[in-house]
């Protein structure tokens, strides 16, 4: 009689998200399943701090959620990070762009590396500066136009699927319901904002509006200001903001506490990522009293998980005290319905 008790005691606590007998009712989580311990651990948060009778309860406008991007809210491998499958486009296959020898040998090997599912060759140079690069001369308008073309190919390693739909289903549903909740949500990714913000567009706009993305810095100067530093010219109407062609900023692992500090100006109380780039801006929101979440691919089925590398960084993530989300075993599904996983050679 007692455990009858204590079981619908526990479902009568989860109304308006599962019922009773296991039946999803809450749209924006029905991606997750039943029983995965990182939702049930989300939901007992977002209850604590948004029930004004609780010694935990945060006011709207201090309840800021921080999610990394690639590997968090979108695919990493088709068969990398999107803003380096951009890049290898631009230098391998985009004949209006001749590229330096130097840059052009990478770009080979890495995407024939890429392709096999083998070890992508160490690049000679930064890969952001190389992007900032081949993209410099665009204005802001014509690179978001080249981002939006890029997102309608198909992505390499899936059937049925683009650049621009390779987004984690259950962290987009998690994205919803922190919104639904009083959240203002946050990115903050080692890709560069403007590419970003075309690319969460269609997807996540709805959510996470343009100004509250926080990314690397590519730097920009008018059509007409020449040599003339920017605080000493005035733009003229005449002018276009163009890409200069240098990396002003990496948004990764420090940076990212320090892009947090100076563009949102209050610790957020939970932070998602899924690599060492967000252990730091992990560590000061546990810090300040939040908490973080790190997502594990470890799915070799569905997705192009690395057991290895996700039980490793598990156990330093267990170490920091940060709780992880296993792909594996708490995604219901990971992309669009019709999204099939091909063979890459090697994986």
């Amino acid at each position: 009689m007692k455990k009858t008790v204590a079981i619908v005691l526990v479902c009568l606590l989860l109304i308006g998200v599962f019922s009773s007998c296991g039946e999803k009712q809450h749209d924006s989580i029905m991606y997750w399943k039943d029983d995965s311990p990182a939702m049930m651990s989300i939901i007992s948060f977002v209850s604590s701090v948004t029930d004004e009778k609780s010694k935990d309860y945060v006011p709207e406008d201090r309840r800021i959620a921080v999610f990394d991007m690639d590997g968090t809210l979108y695919g990493e491998l088709f068969p990398t990070y999107f803003d380096e499958s951009l890049l290898l486009y631009r230098l391998l296959h985009d004949e209006s762009y001749q590229a330096s020898d130097n840059d052009l040998a990478w770009a080979i090997e890495a995407e024939e590396a890429l392709l096999s599912g083998k070890q992508e060759p160490d690049s000679p140079r930064s890969g952001a500066q190389m992007a900032a690069e081949a993209f410099s001369g665009f204005t802001v308008e014509q690179y978001r136009a080249y981002v939006r073309e890029f997102m309608q190919m198909p992505v390499a390693g899936f059937d049925n699927m683009t650049y621009g739909e390779g987004f984690y289903l259950p962290m987009i549903e998690l994205v919803k319901y922190l919104s639904e909740h009083g959240f203002t949500v946050f990115i903050s990714s080692g890709a560069e904002r403007s590419l970003l913000r075309e690319l969460i567009g269609d997807t996540l706009g709805e959510w996470i509006p343009s100004y509250r993305v926080i990314g690397s810095t590519y730097s920009l100067e008018a059509s007409g200001q020449g040599d003339i530093e920017g605080r000493k010219y005035t733009y003229k109407p005449e002018d276009t903001v163009l890409l200069e062609g240098n990396l002003v900023s990496k948004n990764l692992k420090m940076n990212k506490v320090v892009t947090i500090i100076d563009e949102i100006g209050v610790s957020p109380i939970l932070v998602f990522g899924n690599s060492s780039g967000d252990l730091s801006m992990a560590e000061y929101a546990v810090q300040h009293g939040g908490k973080a979440y790190m997502l594990l691919c470890d799915d070799t089925v569905r997705d192009y998980g690395i057991l290895e590398t996700a039980d490793a960084f598990a156990e330093k993530c267990r170490k920091l005290g940060f709780e992880t989300i296993s792909m594996r075993d708490e995604f219901e599904t990971i992309y669009k319905k019709d999204a099939v996983k091909t063979k890459l050679d090697g994986k």
